[in-house]
């Protein structure tokens, strides 16, 4: 019984361990830098982990960032929204299992702070069409009232990743543009 308790111990912190080690590995394979001007980042790694399209949820990551930055600056009176037109994506090494993904995602200044848009998202495809009107349906219930989405124009990368951009204004962040 010893021998047992002994090797399922063993068998729980190697688990556990190996558990830990893969999520920091994961969060590591991205890097995501944001100042006034915009965020950029990169992501390297598998497209795929078990079927799960791990590269594209770099875009995810980066939305989120690009969402928090625009606050900040909101909140410190810096009026900006993303320059849709200037946004790039790479993709270098994708179909091939291992993926570069570089994103850079520019600000522009606006005048007026009611001009600026404070919450960022994504609707996209790793070699598909995105789902535009299911993800305008979800986004349009954190709308304030007259409010409307502002999305880009489809980006593609050659090798086949396919983005819509969407900002608004924040119902918490913006309130007194409403």
């Amino acid at each position: 019984m010893k021998t047992f308790l002994v090797i399922f111990a063993i068998t729980i912190v190697s688990t556990l361990f190996c558990t830990s080690k893969n999520k920091t590995s994961r969060q590591n394979d991205s890097q995501i830098n944001c100042d006034d001007g915009g965020c950029e980042g990169t992501y390297t790694g598998p497209e795929f982990i078990h079927g799960a399209d791990i590269a594209h949820q770099f875009s995810n990551k980066m939305a989120g960032s690009v969402g928090d930055k625009l606050k900040a600056l909101y909140d410190q009176g810096y009026y900006c929204k993303v320059a849709f037109s200037k946004i790039n994506m790479s993709t270098k090494g994708m179909g091939s299992g291992k993926v570069v993904y570089h994103l850079k995602i520019p600000f522009m200044v606006v005048d007026e702070k009611c001009e600026a848009y404070t919450s960022f998202d994504h609707v996209g495809g790793w070699n598909h069409s995105p789902a535009l009107a299911k993800r305008k349906s979800e986004l349009n219930t954190l709308l304030m009232t007259g409010h409307t989405l502002s999305i880009s124009e489809l980006k593609k990368t050659p090798e086949g990743l396919q983005e819509y951009w969407i900002q608004w204004k924040n119902k918490d962040t913006q309130a007194s543009c409403e």
